[in-house]
């Protein structure tokens, strides 16, 4: 995991990360507001929300505006888009040992849900995608989702991934002109 912390965020409302995003993007403000972001922390406690001492708070927020402002302006491109494509972390799995019954294909590369878990987070979202025309793709790193881009055509995909994963693959993403979502 690239943060050095765990976190819960159920206690933070998610309008706030929506509020500042909007505002900051409108105002031309979004990267001066990055660097302002300890005031807003300790306004609103996140960090005694979340558990996390003040800079890792502050981290995390920045990651949450950056790409809650991302996800804003290419909302309506994506709502577009046809051939769709969820990219979901392997390490949310309920078991990352033989309990998970996920099978790995290497070609691809990617685990396919054996939907041997109901309350798994991957067996729920992968049921969820699927029902809504995705493909799932239940990746065990970053460096996967290349291979995959290049040998299939999608027009918009939604990308689930810790702030780090998402900040390293921005570029590679953005220069192949696909709409993308991404989530924490």
């Amino acid at each position: 995991m690239p943060y050095k912390f765990t976190f819960d965020l159920s206690k933070v409302p998610r309008v706030l990360f929506t509020e500042i995003a909007t505002v900051s993007y409108q105002k031309g403000m979004h990267k001066s507001l990055l660097d302002r972001l300890q005031r807003i922390v300790i306004k609103f406690r996140i960090q005694e929300a979340t558990g996390l001492n003040l800079s890792d708070a502050i981290v995390l927020l920045q990651d949450f505006i950056d790409l809650q402002a991302v996800n804003m302006i290419e909302r309506n491109k994506f709502l577009q888009t046809k051939k769709r494509a969820v990219f979901l972390p392997h390490c949310s799995r309920k078991y990352l040992d033989s309990r998970c019954k996920a099978v790995f294909n290497a070609d691809i590369p990617s685990y396919s849900c054996s939907h041997c878990s109901y309350d798994c987070q991957v067996n729920q979202s992968s049921q969820l995608a699927k029902e809504k025309g995705y493909d799932v793709f239940i990746v065990p790193g970053g460096s996967c989702i290349p291979k995959i881009l290049k040998s299939t055509h999608y027009e918009g995909i939604v990308g689930v991934a810790c702030g780090e994963e998402i900040k390293m693959f921005r570029p590679f993403l953005s220069g192949m002109g696909l709409a993308v979502n991404r989530y924490l």
